[in-house]
């Protein structure tokens, strides 16, 4: 597997202009022209907006940011948390496989991705769809994310689709100011601060792996996960496009993803697809794996599998 990260970021653009003017108008004059923006990001302040993009911070100014979502959680939301930088491990490119021959189609996936990842509570968000489909069919758009009977069902197999962790990401191509970036483990992340919810990502996305948040979310300060990362599993704010990163603050340390961890069956397998001792390459080498809309060139990090 190859790694295509993206160039450097660098402040231009809309970032730059928006800095320009706030030198040029003062602090009072830039918030009153900027607050026809302020209505689709009221929980972004104004220095969370202008704030460099996180791979152009310095360690202090990195650090500061960290401290600054720590406090703004305690202020929003009544909770102590604490906010670290996971960074990649060297050697790894982590890999995801499915089996579709054991997944029953329980949901147990989508609900701790919910808890683990933050997610707002109203809308019962999560980064996984689990879609049933009928057996014999690889069509997706036939597929029912909806039913509400016993599972498993007579006739029908369960799909879970989160994201795929493309290496040839089309939602970062699109990204008119790099808020989204492959990285070198393979994972592909999000500047929450950066981003500027244009959603152009989310209409590139084939596999409906990007959701939008419309408001900010909503979560009881009992119910926020405190362990938490800047790239990863920190409450979003509004106006932004979020996205499953493999639970990089669990998997960077050495843990499984929460989703795997939920599941009854047994059905999903992950780990460093650079070890050749690693179940993810077992499946691999040893399994008929395929991926989700091969002919796009995606080239997806997520396989699925059959075990006849």
């Amino acid at each position: 597997m190859t790694d295509q990260e993206a160039p450097k970021p660098q402040n231009s653009g809309r970032r730059r202009a928006l800095k320009v003017l706030g030198a040029t108008l003062g602090a009072t004059a830039f918030a009153a022209a900027m607050e026809p923006l302020k209505a689709w990001t009221d929980d972004l302040t104004f220095d969370e907006f202008l704030q460099r993009h996180y791979r152009e911070l310095s360690p202090d100014q990195l650090q500061a940011v960290l401290r600054r979502v720590e406090a703004d959680t305690k202020a929003k939301y009544g909770r102590e948390v604490h906010c670290e930088d996971v960074r990649p491990m060297e050697g790894v490119e982590f890999g995801y496989a499915l089996n579709l021959s054991v997944c029953i189609g329980c949901r147990k996936c989508a609900e701790a991705c919910h808890h683990e990842n933050n997610h707002d509570r109203r809308t019962n968000n999560s980064y996984i769809r689990v879609i049933e489909m009928e057996q014999g069919s690889l069509d997706l758009e036939k597929g029912n994310t909806t039913y509400d009977h016993a599972v498993p069902a007579p006739g029908k197999y369960y799909m879970p689709v989160q994201c795929q962790q493309c290496d040839n990401a089309p939602c970062v191509k699109v990204c008119p100011v790099q808020a989204t970036w492959k990285e070198p483990d393979g994972i592909v992340v999000v500047d929450y601060d950066w981003c500027i919810g244009c959603r152009y990502c989310e209409a590139a996305c084939p596999y409906h792996a990007r959701r939008f948040n419309w408001e900010a979310p909503q979560i009881e300060a009992e119910d926020i996960n405190p362990e938490q990362s800047y790239l990863s599993n920190r409450i979003r704010p509004q106006g932004v496009v979020e996205k499953c990163t493999f639970c990089l603050h669990r998997t960077r340390k050495g843990r499984l993803p929460a989703c795997l961890e939920a599941c009854p069956t047994g059905a999903r397998v992950f780990g460093n697809l650079l070890d050749p001792d690693s179940e993810i390459r077992w499946v691999l080498e040893n399994k008929r794996v395929f991926v989700l809309k091969e002919e796009l060139g995606a080239k997806p990090r997520f396989f699925y599998f059959f075990d006849n």
